[in-house]
């Protein structure tokens, strides 16, 4: 088999992306490497746990809910060929597999059929279509079960749900971040030993020596790199994290498909977006659109053909991995990218590692950390306080001010009126107590908590939102282009507004006059100041 033919299974356009009930060739190659990428994940063995404990005549049903494409059918699959003679399965109730039936209706009567009997049932259901179920759904029983499942997490005797939510492919660390799902697929892909798809390989790399052949051969060679894999992960963590982008298993394997197979070398591939949803994200990524002196020094030399005859070393020893000399300066800022974190020929790469710098990740990683695993020491209240102080709050305020430059460092602008500012002083700090009772999240955000005066306020952090706010810092006034994330700025400073207006004494500003404007009793006020 052709390594192209061998790698088409991962394609999200194969016949194999989705596991179905028909029978299947155990000889089929297409179907052995298929098996042969299955990665075995903690959330199956909460599956199989859960599936085990139901005797035959239970009356127990099992909900596994999730996306499209994260293995929901495969691993029920699975697990009917364990548990099918005392259980029954129900796959995929996205679909309805009766012309004459609408999916809602497949679950009515699905539903009803296993309240007559006494079997236990497994389904296999997209979170989306839980919620569909809730509103039209004609079983009451269910229809309140999956309400209150989704509104709160609750659950009832007999009823368990399992969610791939709860498992994420990311877990964030003290040495940063883990992505097992990940990591192990793309080393299966590229094992040396005993691994079906290096077999192929092996075998093409011989046999076929046409352009299209070299490149994909040299793109597997590139993929079996540590140091490129480790980029690839990186770039997906990037794309959780700051894009929103999750990742399904479905959509991994097509992914990566598509750095093999594309049109250009893996570098190039990996930047070029399409129809794959990681890379339409990643795409945003690309270090070609990164400019830095040492960047713009570089794609000037080589556009000129100036001598560096280290990076003439580079280039002959890149010719090992099968990849010729290259068009773009572009193209090689790629390749560096992807080389940054290893070793190869004279580490010309190297040079551009600082020009590569994730700095703002590293620094939401570590403030992620300390928010998580918060435990009231000095140790990190010293190390929280830098950011609730220069970056949350100096944000708050500079944001809030941003039209009352003037005023004083605790004063906060509420509304301007022909001139005149009302204006309250506030203490805003972080609120040490509220974080120890905040519950852990598995989550790509983390929840800042500050007390205003002796209202404890909090509001969800992302990156995105960390970034605004050090620009913010540094000067930035936000945009059109900061909307999504700029409203949780918004909501924080309404809930300090209404912190604001409660308070006893506010101050009037216009330009060098300050009026001071205290209420004494509900139909009293006492101004000082003129």
């Amino acid at each position: 088999m052709r390594l192209k033919e061998a790698l088409s299974v991962m394609s999200m356009a194969s016949p194999y992306a989705v596991s179905t009930e028909r029978n299947v060739d155990v000889t089929n190659l297409h179907h052995q490497i298929k098996k042969y990428l299955y990665i075995e994940m903690p959330i199956e063995k909460s599956v199989d746990k859960c599936i085990s404990s139901f005797g035959a005549n239970d009356k127990k049903i099992l909900f596994l809910c999730g996306s499209s494409g994260d293995g929901k059918s495969e691993l029920l699959t699975k697990a009917k060929l364990k548990f099918g003679t005392r259980v029954k399965f129900h796959l995929d109730a996205t679909h309805s597999f009766d012309p004459n039936e609408n999916a809602i209706q497949t679950l009515d009567k699905l539903f009803e059929e296993y309240q007559l009997t006494s079997t236990p049932l497994v389904v296999g259901i997209n979170t989306g279509m839980l919620g569909n179920y809730a509103e039209e759904g004609v079983n009451e029983f269910f229809k309140q079960i999956i309400k209150h499942y989704l509104e709160s997490g609750a659950t009832v005797a007999g009823v368990s749900f399992i969610s791939f939510e709860d498992y994420p492919k990311f877990h964030i660390n003290e040495d940063g971040f883990t992505a097992e799902f990940a990591e192990k697929l793309i080393k299966k892909i590229t094992a040396t030993e005993n691994n079906i798809i290096r077999q192929s390989f092996d075998k093409d790399k011989i046999e076929h020596t046409d352009a299209e052949s070299v490149r994909l051969h040299a793109n597997y060679e590139i993929l079996s790199l540590p140091n490129v894999q480790k980029t690839i992960v990186d770039l997906l963590f990037k794309a959780r994290l700051i894009r929103g982008q999750f990742l399904t298993a479905r959509s991994l394997l097509d992914f990566i498909f598509m750095l093999l197979t594309g049109p250009d070398y893996l570098f190039d591939n990996l930047f070029s977006g399409g129809d794959n949803e990681l890379a339409s994200k990643i795409i945003d990524f690309d270090p070609a659109h990164l400019r830095t002196k040492n960047i713009d020094r570089f794609i000037l030399a080589n556009d000129l053909s100036l001598p560096d005859s280290k990076f003439s070393q580079f280039k002959e020893d890149l010719k090992s991995l099968g990849i010729k000399s290259l068009k773009s300066s572009l193209s090689y800022l790629r390749l560096f990218y992807i080389l940054k974190t290893g070793r190869f020929s004279n580490d010309y790469h190297h040079l551009f590692v600082g020009d590569f710098n994730d700095s703002l990740i590293e620094k939401y990683l570590c403030i992620y950390q300390l928010h998580r695993d918060f435990d009231d020491s000095a140790k990190q209240k010293k190390s929280l306080k830098d950011f609730y102080n220069n970056t949350l709050r100096a944000a708050i305020r500079k944001y809030n001010n941003r039209n009352a430059p003037n005023l004083d460092k605790n004063h906060y602008l509420i509304k301007e009126l022909n001139g005149y500012q009302l204006v309250a002083k506030l203490d805003v700090r972080m609120d040490t107590r509220e974080l120890q009772q905040l519950p852990s999240s598995s989550k790509a955000s983390f929840t800042a908590c500050i007390k205003v005066e002796d209202q404890s306020l909090t509001v969800p952090i992302n990156i995105n939102l960390l970034n605004l706010m050090q620009k913010i810092v540094d000067g930035y006034r936000p945009n059109k282009h900061d909307k999504n994330t700029v409203v949780l700025l918004d909501e924080l400073i309404k809930d300090i507004a209404s912190v604001a207006n409660d308070l006893s004494t506010l101050y009037i500003v216009k330009g060098s006059q300050q009026l001071k404007v205290t209420k004494v009793e509900d139909d009293e006020i006492e101004v000082s100041g003129m």
